[in-house]
């Protein structure tokens, strides 16, 4: 028997065993239930009966997957483990009930459905006036800004690093990407400027969940996404100017202007707010997620209703293929960034730069275009987007979630172990 260890101190064991029927078996889920705290954390592999039989130990219950047992050899495949979170919530019954996490894991079902009622019923959505945007967007920047405290920044000066990435991503190589695809899919002139604000604006809110979702770091994406939302007030303007001052007059100036009123104004608000007046974010932090969930649904659903024609015609059906390529790409720009050897940053901060990278604020990018551009064909992309990268961004989550990892794939044809395995 041998044994190699995991990332922890306490041990969770149980066997496993495995008929000696077939020469290999395709791949099988595992779960590996606690038995004891006192021993040391290893992962231990023994031949029991001519059969296979795996003991897995850690500190709370682990899922693994196991496949191509050859029990001529005695040897096999693990790919990975991952937490089991239906033992996570076990551990929590009795203590209160976080509905932030629950309304954000409906999010994205609420991303789906208000597409598809703006698309088929555009009524639904069409009462939303322009006036409403910048409202709406507010409400979802204070949701931000009372889970922010001065804490949070000091921890910006301690971490600078990963959100030097992540920055770099946001602000230098996506808006690069998003002018090389428009060019490279010959982005019609009507969705262009839109195309390319979606690609310069911050990360979106919805990236924190899906970090939580995809065993992130948490915390360096809200801060990330706050930090980067507050310098949106001076790149965005910047970027856009830049980048489409030539194709779409861009007015800078109000443009910093707008970001200022409903991206600055409210985050800082909510800072204020849980740093002097306690009492009151106590009142108001249980009802903002839903609050925040009905504001993005205004902001997603208005200009997806209001374009229908355009969006269902041809050049609309032109936007698909452009915006899942950007999303896609961003993802893995994001992921590759934070593992260049010389910057190689821990597995569950390259999942939320990825995440972060890949997720966008579309809803401020579609609140720019109908203040600062011609036409509210302009909001159409930024909408879109909305849908396209809530869906994305949570599958990729729940793929790490489940206790997969890229390199998982990459190794799926080659990937062959004795009797020692590394978790």
């Amino acid at each position: 028997m041998s044994s190699s260890p995991l990332c922890s101190s306490s041990m969770l064991s149980i066997p496993v065993l495995y008929p000696k029927t077939h020469t290999a078996r395709k791949l099988q889920p595992l779960t590996f239930q606690p038995l004891s705290r006192s021993r040391a954390a290893s992962l231990k592999v023994s031949k029991c009966g001519g059969g296979v039989s795996s003991f897995a130990c850690s500190a709370s219950m682990f899922k693994g997957r196991v496949g191509f047992l050859h029990h001529g050899t005695g040897k096999f495949s693990l790919l990975s483990f991952g937490v089991d979170e239906s033992v996570v919530a076990a551990e929590v019954v009795g203590s209160e009930r976080d509905w932030s996490q629950v309304l954000s894991a409906l999010l994205p079902f609420v991303v789906v459905a208000t597409a598809v009622a703006a698309l088929s019923q555009p009524s639904t959505f069409t009462w939303v006036s322009k006036e409403l945007y910048a409202p709406a967007l507010g409400g979802i920047m204070l949701s931000i800004g009372i889970k922010l405290s001065m804490d949070d920044f000091a921890l910006a000066f301690k971490r600078p690093l990963p959100l030097s990435l992540g920055f770099v991503v946001q602000y230098v190589l996506k808006p690069a990407l998003g002018v090389l695809i428009a060019k490279a899919f010959g982005m019609p002139r009507m969705f262009y400027a839109g195309f390319i604000l979606m690609a310069s604006v911050s990360g979106a809110q919805l990236s924190s969940y899906a970090s939580f979702l995809g065993k992130g770091d948490v915390a360096l994406s809200i801060l990330l996404t706050s930090s980067s939302t507050i310098a949106s007030v001076l790149f965005t303007p910047l970027l856009t100017g830049l980048l489409i001052g030539s194709v779409v007059p861009v007015d800078a100036v109000a443009m910093s202007k707008s970001i200022l009123q409903v991206v600055l104004v409210p985050v800082t608000l909510g800072l204020l707010l849980n740093t002097y007046a306690k009492p009151v974010v106590s009142v108001l932090q249980p009802v903002m997620p839903f609050v925040a969930m009905i504001c993005t649904s205004i902001c997603i659903g208005s200009p997806l209703a209001i374009n229908r024609s355009q969006i269902l015609s041809g050049a609309g059906l032109q936007l698909v293929i452009p915006i899942l390529t950007f999303h896609a790409v961003a993802f893995a720009l994001g992921y590759w960034f934070a593992n260049i050897p010389s910057l190689r940053q821990e597995e569950h901060v390259s999942r939320t730069i990825s995440l972060c990278s890949g997720m966008q604020s579309s809803t401020l990018a579609g609140l720019l275009a109908t203040q600062q551009f011609l036409g509210n064909s302009q909001a159409v992309p930024p909408a879109c987007s909305v849908v396209a990268m809530a869906i994305m961004g949570l599958c990729l989550a729940s793929f790490w979630g489940s206790g997969f990892r890229i390199r998982d794939l990459l190794s799926l044809p080659t990937l062959r172990t004795n009797s020692t395995v590394e978790a």
